[in-house]
């Protein structure tokens, strides 16, 4: 989640380790992905923030849940964009 402090959202992307190798790094992934794949928000986060650019940046965590994911998004640990007030 990126925004300008204060200030309106300006977007959110989201990544995951690539399973390639470790060494690639990672790769970008839409929050459908992150749905699909069983993926539930961990409450792990860090914020950072940019003077230079007023700006502000939150990193969340994402874990595959073991539940069964049909009853997945009546769990509230789910991706940003259906939580944030």
């Amino acid at each position: 989640i990126y925004q300008i402090n204060f200030g309106a959202l300006e977007g959110k992307r989201y990544s995951e380790l690539n399973e390639a190798s470790v060494a690639e790094g990672f790769k970008e992934v839409t929050e459908k992905q992150l749905i699909d794949a069983n993926f539930e928000k961990l409450n792990s986060y860090k914020n950072f923030k940019c003077t230079v650019h007023n700006k502000f940046f939150e990193l969340n965590l994402y874990r595959k849940n073991p539940v069964n994911k049909h009853h997945w998004r009546a769990n509230i640990a789910r991706p940003a964009s259906n939580i944030d007030l």
